[in-house]
């Protein structure tokens, strides 16, 4: 029955995703009305409770299980930009035994051991498989009862929140003695309109959200962080790929160089964290950039970026909103902890922002604390979210597998490891004419790299 689903969908607080999350349960509240069924439950994890890690979905199980333990048969879980078809949804639910523990998703897997999955499964990385959110994904309630009752005697230990799939799954599988993800090849991220999505209960809608016309290149400020050690081999890169894209650019870096130019901040370059270089960087664009300039990015010397698609990402967010955008991770969540945007796929701040960090008192513990974590810290006290977007990426590509990227039309990667960079940006951010002409989503011809 309908009414054993329950339907969470992965929500944000952000004004532009809480409304794309309140459609998405009107639609599936009106599907349902239209089969003339009971009304499931439709739950957004931004409201479901005022605990910072909610959308790290495991410490709600408890929840889940004291409130929806008795009724219902299972939790189904998705994102806003998934996409359901509510009687395919029940046809292919209906051929898994919910009184057993089931975890349903489409999979993804590895293909070679990556460092954002912490090597896991480095002898056979495709073994392990853990389900794409964009798809929708399923627990039974044996399942959640069962993941509740292991977080009463085991609370979560992992300091960090990186990968959420493959955290959620590894969790789940227990080191074998749980069970595996069951691959559903009803659950899908085809574009809603391609020919392929006739036999999906779940397609995904969004390769790169465009809510209007594109935001000015003038209307975002770009800063760079670099070193003197580094002006040699990565600003060159920068140089050759994403810097035409920028009207404003800044290179901020120890050493004053007037070929690139650099600007000194008069902050000696540390090895560890920036916190000091990026605070700095902070009080520059409140003083010394155009007060008209809503926009700021903060990006390393080794993050490839795409100006012309977060141009189009930007139209979707009001800059009179204290924004701070990118890449989620996580930090204590278990024991109230806090979330922040990871600095090497790019930092994105609405100049509100901006304003209502340095008007608070919080700053730096160290100047080589770790930047990111500091913000992350700083806008949690704020009560300012963080706003996350799974376009922004603190790896190289081939860290991420391919059919999670094949849904996608990213705005950035990180890092120059074991990869020809310039090569990496042509191939998988350049803005190419056809994405010009009409915004939509492009076959792009990647090679392996």
């Amino acid at each position: 029955e309908l009414k054993e689903i329950v339907f969470v969908i992965q929500s944000q607080s952000n004004s532009f995703h809480s409304k794309r999350a309140e459609d998405l349960k009107r639609d599936i509240l009106k599907q349902a009305a239209d089969l003339g069924k009971e009304l499931p439950t439709v739950l957004l994890i931004h409201e479901m409770d005022g605990h910072e890690g909610a959308w790290t979905i495991l410490p709600l199980m408890k929840d889940f299980s004291v409130t929806y333990g008795r009724n219902s048969s299972w939790i189904f879980f998705c994102e806003e930009d998934t996409r359901i078809q509510v009687v395919k949804l029940l046809e292919t639910l209906g051929r898994f035994d919910g009184s057993k523990e089931c975890f349903l998703g489409k999979a993804l897997y590895d293909e070679e051991s990556t460092i954002i999955h912490h090597y896991a499964f480095a002898e056979n990385p495709t073994a392990f498989k853990f389900p794409d959110f964009a798809a929708g994904w399923a627990l039974s309630i044996p399942l959640v009862n069962k993941l509740s009752k292991k977080l009463k005697s085991e609370p979560l230990k992992s300091d960090f929140t990186i990968d959420l799939k493959h955290e959620i799954a590894l969790y789940i599988w227990q080191k074998g003695e749980g069970p595996h993800l069951t691959p559903v090849p009803e659950f899908c991220t085809d574009d809603v309109s391609s020919y392929k999505a006739d036999h999906c209960a779940t397609t995904f809608s969004n390769f790169l959200p465009l809510c209007g016309e594109p935001v000015k290149k003038e209307d975002i400020f770009i800063a760079v962080k670099t070193c003197q050690k580094f002006h040699g081999d990565r600003i060159p890169v920068v140089k050759q790929t994403w810097e035409r894209e920028a009207a404003l650019i800044e290179y901020y870096s120890d050493y004053a160089d007037i070929s690139i130019p650099t600007i000194d901040l008069g902050i000696p370059n540390t090895d560890r964290g920036h916190c000091g270089k990026t605070f700095a960087i902070l009080e520059r664009f409140l003083n010394h950039s155009s007060p008209r300039t809503p926009w700021l990015v903060i990006v390393d010397d080794d993050t490839l970026i795409s100006i012309f698609r977060l141009r189009k990402l930007l139209s979707c967010y009001d800059p009179n909103e204290p924004v701070f955008l990118g890449e989620r991770y996580g930090y204590g969540l278990g024991t109230g902890g806090y979330s922040y945007i990871t600095g090497g796929g790019g930092m994105v701040f609405s100049r509100i922002a901006v304003q209502k960090l340095l008007a608070s008192k919080c700053r730096c513990y160290s100047m080589d604390a770790p930047d990111d974590m500091v913000l992350g810290m700083c806008f949690s006290g704020l009560g300012i979210p963080i706003t996350h977007s799974p376009l922004f990426h603190q790896a190289r590509p081939m860290d991420y597998p391919k059919g999670y990227l094949s849904h996608q039309i990213p705005i950035s990667f990180h890092k120059h490891w074991n990869i020809d960079p310039v090569k990496v940006y042509f191939t998988w951010l350049a803005p190419n004419t056809e994405e010009s002409l009409n915004g939509k989503k492009v076959g792009y011809n990647r090679e392996d790299l």
